[in-house]
């Protein structure tokens, strides 16, 4: 076990844990808008910086998600140095994207009221660039279908070319995990879109309940890919 100080208690972590996953194991709360337990760290966002303070007495800022747990370190989530930048980032987050929810809670929390910058640099969209769908299409799905493209003001997600995502199997990840509900998918009769990467499925039917259930092109790449059986996804998971 490795012995550290977060915010003045003395809590002791499994070797190969990350701050964050100290700090919360132990019901201290440090703020994240791009981690997801699913995926691996990413440290995108930023939001999730702590000040850390070695035995030498040298310290710096760093990101909780990435940085291991080490012995002797005395750890602060909420600092001056760390509010300050963290205000901001979200400053920043909140000018892109000043109509999602998310952003405004963590905003309000940190005391910041409105972004002091020029309204250029406003994005008109929901995405806050976390890339948790990006990372569940490569990391769990395994197709990459999706990908950050462009940088500065103009970064976004895309597919290849900003064309049509062609590698998409239609799963729906990364519509369940982005955190402000900016890609958006609807299935209707037999047929289900996902709009931001200008794609659409024919579904499954149930031969059972007769319910369209699954894209077809997913069902087809689980079933390769996990050496099912034909006929294995023929019935809906309730009638199965």
């Amino acid at each position: 076990m490795v012995n550290l100080t977060i915010d003045g208690r003395q809590i002791k972590a499994r070797e190969g844990m990350t701050l964050l996953q100290a700090a919360r194991e132990h019901g201290i709360d440090i703020p994240t808008l791009c981690h997801n337990d699913a995926l691996e760290p990413y440290g995108a966002c930023r939001v999730c910086l702590v000040e850390i303070t070695y035995k030498n007495g040298r310290n710096r800022l760093v990101t909780s998600c990435l940085y291991p747990v080490e012995e002797g370190l005395s750890v602060s989530t909420n600092s001056e140095r760390v509010t300050a930048n963290r205000k901001i980032l979200v400053e920043l987050l909140l000018a892109r994207c000043s109509g999602e929810k998310v952003i405004q809670d963590l905003a309000r929390k940190l005391g910041v009221e409105s972004p002091p910058f020029r309204p250029e640099y406003i994005e008109r969209n929901a995405c806050i660039l976390c890339a948790q769908c990006v990372r569940a299409c490569q990391e769990v799905v395994g197709v990459s279908a999706i990908s950050l493209a462009n940088r500065g003001v103009s970064r976004e997600v895309a597919p290849p070319f900003l064309e049509t995502a062609t590698a998409c199997i239609g799963c729906g990840s990364c519509v369940y995990i982005c955190p402000t509900q900016c890609i958006k998918m609807e299935d209707v009769g037999d047929t289900r879109f996902i709009h931001n990467w200008s794609v659409e499925f024919k579904l499954k039917k149930c031969k059972v309940c007769g319910n369209h259930f699954a894209p077809e092109a997913q069902l087809e790449y689980i079933t390769a890919k996990a050496n099912l059986p034909p006929g294995f996804f023929d019935t809906c998971t309730t009638c199965r």
